[in-house]
């Protein structure tokens, strides 16, 4: 198969992905359809390392998602994200173009003025993306996230983060300062009413150092990072149109992993709350209130891009502001995800994520 050839399979393959997972550009209500023979998440399974760093594909979606909130040398606040996709049309694996699995690749770089976006389509099956648990590697094109760390500890403990898009890259070293985080009960993620749910672990205790470019020029940077891995076959009930999603790091050292899944009664919210140590006290829909406060006209959609952010039980009350309104990232299935700020309170930073505007 020649180049293009091969691009026009690829290309095909992946408007067949979405039209087979009902994604569209105004929403992601088709992840609620039936799991169709993959595998659906189990209450009580424990997850095992490194093992659950890799790929899953007898599930039909998973993630590697990555979110850095930044300094450059010179005071300027940045945001980075890297994120690898895996969706199915089939469960399992094959060889060569047979592969059912399709990959992409997100990477964003956001200032208070611009928001750099990039994205890759890759195959599995003939080397172009996938993920290895052990040592860990996950990969699209040159698009690298790689664990550097020695035998017998976690292959995440120390990772290195690369991508490159038009006019921006960054070069990043993950260092994790606490350990893994089971969401939900022990890693079994629940999101709707109607028991829909997901395995979903974190690593919300990287410190950062590295380098970023934009525009041609490079600076050097620290910060903090969050890294999310999530996998399912139906994440979404059938009524449930997008999420809010938030990952905050408090003043405190503490961490808050909240969301809202929006249907089209209400909304179904979750949040934890982990202590610095990495203790976690998973919290219910009645534990955690998540107010829009402020909307903006961003690509065309109005998007609630301030918010306020209530756990009573935890004395937490904070109004959240975006670094840049404009963090929209405009790619194959659209959405907003972008470095905020937040006062109240506690004071801190995080990042906010917002599908099916």
């Amino acid at each position: 198969m020649n180049v293009k050839h091969a691009a026009f399979a690829l290309i095909a393959f992946w408007a067949s992905v979405l039209c087979a997972a009902g994604v569209s550009a105004q929403g992601f209500s088709g992840l609620g359809s039936d799991a169709q023979g993959f595998a659906v998440p189990q209450r009580g399974l424990s997850l095992s390392f490194p093992m659950d760093h890799g790929s899953h594909p007898d599930f039909r979606i998973e993630w590697w998602y990555v979110t850095a909130n930044l300094q450059a040398e010179d005071g300027l606040r940045l945001g980075a994200q890297w994120t690898l996709f895996r969706s199915a049309l089939a469960p399992g694996n094959a060889q060569g173009w047979s592969d059912p699995q399709v990959w992409i690749g997100h990477a964003a770089v956001t200032t208070a003025d611009r928001h750099y976006v990039a994205e890759r389509l890759g195959r599995g099956g003939v080397g172009q993306a996938g993920v290895i648990a052990d040592p860990f590697e996950a990969w699209i094109d040159d698009w690298q996230m790689r664990g550097d760390t020695p035998a017998g500890v976690d292959r995440l403990d120390r990772v290195q983060l690369r991508a490159e898009g038009q006019d921006f890259g960054y070069q990043l070293t993950l260092a994790a300062k606490g350990p893994l985080v089971m969401q939900g009960d022990l890693g079994y993620s629940v999101k709707s009413s109607s028991g829909q749910a997901s395995h979903y672990y974190s690593q919300p205790f990287y410190e950062v150092q590295g380098t970023v470019t934009r525009g041609g020029r490079l600076v050097a940077v620290t910060g903090k990072a969050w890294l999310d891995r999530e996998w399912s076959s139906q994440p979404l009930a059938s009524n449930q149109t997008g999420w809010d999603w938030f990952s905050l790091h408090l003043a405190s050292g503490e961490k808050v992993m909240a969301f809202r899944l929006r249907d089209t009664g209400g909304a179904f919210t979750s949040a934890n709350w982990i202590s610095a140590d990495g203790t976690t006290a998973p919290l219910s829909s009645d534990d955690v209130v998540l107010e829009p406060l402020r909307r903006a006209s961003v690509s065309g959609r109005d998007v609630p891009v301030a918010w306020r952010v209530r756990i009573p039980s935890r004395g937490l009350d904070i109004r959240t502001r975006p670094l840049n309104d404009n963090a929209w990232m405009a790619t194959s299935t659209p959405y907003w995800e972008g470095p905020i700020s937040f006062e109240g309170s506690t004071s801190g930073e995080g990042y906010l994520e917002m599908t099916g505007y």
